[in-house]
């Protein structure tokens, strides 16, 4: 078989495992209420996504580390195994407990096949191609965070929940297989320490903060005790890692990368924009459902656009990253992408769908840029054995954001939501005890409030998240400032110092 042959089936194996991995949490996200009442455990169903969010945190930066010592091949075909064992385990849980525990096993398999899939990538193309390559690997990304919640809801509404894990199945045996059999590495790796101090800290970090924020103000007030030692244990176990990091020999994230000036913007950016994006595929279904009525499935759609703003966002900035720097892409994206929230901001009970729409596709263009373009910068002027590490990194910071923005904004909503409830209505109480939000969105709920009430619910929640989302813009206008510190690097660069090297 011809190379470009295999080169085809190994990125068709690549995009398999990172639709898999980029949709699983959106995907069983919009299936958690039909699980909960099935399996019981509402007071446990948190630990469902904390459990794969922290494995999967977790080990990024150590299979992208172990992937420079021993291979890409070893390490993406293990965890892609482990994601789909831990994909049949929670098909197959009986109760929250169980799920929660065969959730941190995908979580950990998952933790690897992003990073990982995207370091293969450009160990596998030259420079002159990368560029195009990784706007179809960012296509994948943005399509599989809009995409999950429409399939996980299809899927809930028509099938049954437990095939929101078994879905995984074909598409993970099929990359198993692409990446099995035609993908080939030259092993060009060193013997290195693997630094299990480091991994140890940074995951009891990060398990400390996630609970943190996860349970404070829900569970426990913040200035509880509970609260208290779990931030307290996060800066303590972050100032050890930092402390550990400077005295491993191969530590899980060198923080000598971090010197080169377009390698830590790009951090920081991903970051940022993590934080801010998954705010717009959260919220605006659920504008779409309060608003507008309508099933999870229908109120889902109104991502579409988005989808489809960074597919072509990506697309653009994959193709044009030889042709110009990082920062002037990355410029248009940032307008495009504050923009995009700004106008999200101006939502009203009575906006149109149709304005909707054209907001969501501005936002989705702007973001969309930032796929390929921070992974390449990440990579940029890295040898073959630092790419690895440098490419879970750039996803570990993402997922990071990702995971406070919707921790954080999630709270801000909710409270003014509330907060506005109590004020225009003061016999909220009554049609919502429990105090939670998404009660609102249910039609067994909304069918008992009057209608003159319901109205002032709509136009509570509508302006809770408005409010939201102008203080989302904070994160974007803070990583465009750190777009134009990104220096005048292109991706041209790699590909000329690669011809005067021949």
């Amino acid at each position: 078989m011809k190379k470009e042959s295999k080169r085809t089936f190994v990125v068709i194996g690549l995009l398999l495992g990172i639709l898999m991995a980029a949709m699983d949490n959106t995907i069983v996200a919009t299936a958690m209420g039909t699980i909960v009442s099935e399996l019981g455990g509402l007071d446990q169903f948190v630990w469902v996504t904390s459990a794969y969010m922290i494995a999967s945190v977790a080990g990024m930066p150590i299979f992208g580390k172990l992937s420079d010592m021993y291979g890409r091949k070893l390490f993406y075909v293990s965890g892609l195994t482990l994601f789909l064992v831990g994909s049949v385990l929670c098909g197959l849980a009986q109760d929250m407990v169980q799920l929660s525990l065969f959730r941190a096993i995908q979580g950990l398999g998952g933790g690897a096949l992003m990073p990982i899939a995207f370091t293969i990538m450009f160990d596998t193309f030259p420079p002159e191609q990368r560029g195009k390559m990784s706007g179809l690997f960012g296509a994948v990304f943005g399509i599989s965070s809009v995409f999950g919640p429409l399939l996980g809801a299809y899927i809930t509404d028509y099938i049954d929940w437990r095939w929101v894990f078994y879905v995984n199945v074909p598409l993970g045996l099929l990359s198993l297989f692409f990446i099995g059999k035609f993908y080939f590495e030259s092993l060009e790796h060193r013997e290195q320490k693997i630094d299990w101090w480091g991994a140890i800290l940074l995951v009891s970090s990060v398990l400390c903060l996630m609970f943190a924020l996860e349970l404070g103000g829900k569970e426990y007030a913040w200035d509880s005790s509970v609260i208290i030692s779990l931030f307290s244990g996060f800066a303590v176990f972050l100032a050890l890692f930092f402390w550990a990091e400077t005295k491993a020999t191969d530590p899980v994230i060198p923080f000598h990368l971090f010197k080169k000036r377009l390698f830590a913007t790009a951090q920081g950016i991903g970051f940022l924009y993590g934080a801010t994006f998954i705010l717009g595929t959260i919220f605006i279904p659920i504008f779409v459902q309060g608003v507008y009525g309508g099933t999870a499935t229908n109120s889902g759609l109104i991502l579409t656009p988005m989808m489809l703003g960074s597919v072509v966002g990506s697309q653009i900035g994959g193709r044009f990253a030889a042709k110009t720097s990082y920062r002037n892409l990355m410029i248009i994206s940032g307008i495009l992408f504050l923009t995009g929230i700004y106008l999200l901001s101006t939502l009203t009970a009575d906006t149109a769908r149709s304005v909707v729409t054209i907001y969501m596709i501005i936002t989705g263009i702007g973001v969309g840029f930032s796929f390929p373009l921070l992974s390449m910068s990440s990579i940029h002027g890295l040898d073959m054995r630092e790419r690895g590490t440098a490419n879970s990194t750039n996803t570990f910071f993402r997922s990071i954001g990702m995971t406070l923005g919707v921790t954080i904004y999630g709270t801000i909503q909710n409270h003014l939501l509330m907060d506005k409830l109590e004020k225009a209505l003061p016999m909220m109480k009554q049609f919502n005890p429990s105090g939670d939000s998404r009660v609102l969105l249910s039609k067994e709920a909304r069918a008992h409030i009057p209608k003159e009430v319901l109205q002032k619910i709509v136009d509570a929640l509508a302006d809770s998240i408005a409010t939201m989302f102008s203080w989302a813009t904070i994160p974007v206008i803070i990583a465009i400032v750190l777009i134009f510190f990104m220096g005048s690097a292109r991706l041209t660069d790699q590909f000329t110092a690669t011809k005067k090297a021949q």
